[in-house]
């Protein structure tokens, strides 16, 4: 591949940039990804010149931050992989969570120095919102890949800088944990950086399969072995519902992600209690198989009582979330789906994603009780509007 004359190009780009901004015809226009990117800044109203205000997470937030990201399993062995030789490659690697904040950097001394006075600092938020077109938070919008250069950046500020980042996802359920970028002076752009991140990257989420498959092996192991010998119905997964033991009981690969107050449906154990443990949760049935639940519209707010041979958990609902209980109790063993439920709630047809949407945060509430695809109630509850 040619190197391309990336001077020229740098000053190609600034020309289109300041006609954009300025509302003037550009020479050409700018690529698709860009000028998507260009628009929302222009809607949001953030400042071409760079006057946007950096918004830095303090210390105990990004240490929070820094905990809770499953990124931090593999960070280090992506700085071996792409900082072999710092000094002679004067780029910084950046590693982000999902909202775009910085969670750590390392490099070149020279880089680190020239990022330090754009903002470009851990703790720091990155995101498109904050400081305009940049390819972590343009990569975190898109969920793609995105090299920018030079006058690409909607900063001028951010000028002088290339920047190609990947996002990382759970390679289990797909969900976005965040980015991998290398930044550096535009001018040392190299034709490779783009695929040495994304090696980086797709080696990272394997080393992520490889970690959670350990620590459930781990937890198995541990508490197969403190269950020998008892009896009954028994489930064991870790923090995020994924199954590492289960005796008497029929499960999926993953259950939703237990809490400490509230009971899940276990098909062949009935409802159970989360009781935690180190590296997840313990799950036994709390004495019924059944469970019953009672929709009482006419309360307001409405409320769900649900009664499972333990101490009855009334459950508070919006209007709106009272509806879907209804319709799904009105619907029967044979469910209702996404479409219909949008009928019965909106009058057509067209409001699918608003329902999933809707349902899910419903089900943070309820748990496995209301169970998908199509919606109904799960094998066991009874249910009744009064």
């Amino acid at each position: 591949m040619l190197q391309p004359d990336l001077a020229h190009l740098a000053r190609d780009l600034t020309r289109i940039h300041d006609a954009v901004i300025t509302g003037a015809s550009p020479p050409v226009l700018p690529r698709a990804l860009v000028r998507r990117s260009w628009d929302r800044m222009l809607r949001l109203g953030l400042d071409p010149d760079g006057a946007n205000v950096r918004i830095v997470a303090d210390e105990a937030e990004l240490e929070t931050r820094r905990r809770k990201s499953q990124l931090r399993l593999v960070v280090d062995e992506m700085r071996s992989v792409l900082l072999r030789a710092p000094d002679a490659a004067p780029f910084i690697l950046v590693v982000t969570d999902a909202d775009g904040v910085i969670l750590w950097r390392d490099g070149a001394a020279s880089a680190r120095r020239q990022a330090d006075e754009l903002g470009f600092v851990e703790g720091a938020h990155w995101s498109e919102a904050k400081v305009g077109t940049n390819a972590i938070g343009t990569a975190l919008t898109e969920e793609a890949p995105v090299q920018l250069f030079s006058a690409e950046h909607f900063e001028a500020s951010q000028h002088p800088w290339y920047c190609s980042a990947v996002p990382v996802h759970d390679p289990h359920v797909g969900t976005l944990l965040g980015v991998v970028d290398i930044s550096g002076p535009a001018m040392t752009l190299h034709p490779a950086v783009q695929s040495l991140v994304t090696t980086a990257v797709r080696l990272a989420e394997a080393r992520l399969m490889i970690a959670q498959q350990e620590a459930l092996n781990t937890l198995r192991d541990r508490m197969s072995a403190m269950l020998a010998g008892t009896s009954g119905p028994a489930l064991v997964v870790d923090d995020a519902g994924w199954v590492a033991y289960q005796q008497g009981v029929r499960s999926r690969d993953r259950i939703e992600v237990p809490a400490a107050d509230r009971s899940i449906l276990i098909p062949g154990a009935g409802l159970c209690l989360p009781e935690k443990i180190t590296g997840g949760w313990l799950l036994r049935p709390t004495g019924d198989r059944r469970a019953s639940v009672t929709l009482r519209t006419k309360q307001d707010p409405p409320v769900l009582d649900i009664h499972s041979g333990t101490e009855p958990l009334v459950v508070p609902l919006t209007p709106r979330r009272a509806q879907i209980l209804a319709a799904v109790t009105s619907a029967g063993a044979a469910g209702i789906s996404a479409a219909d439920l949008s009928q019965r709630l909106y009058g057509d047809g067209d409001h699918v994603v608003t329902v999933r949407a809707e349902v899910s945060r419903l089900r943070r509430s309820v748990g496995a009780l209301l169970a998908t695809r199509p919606y109904r109630w799960a094998e066991g509850v009874d249910a009744r509007v009064e």
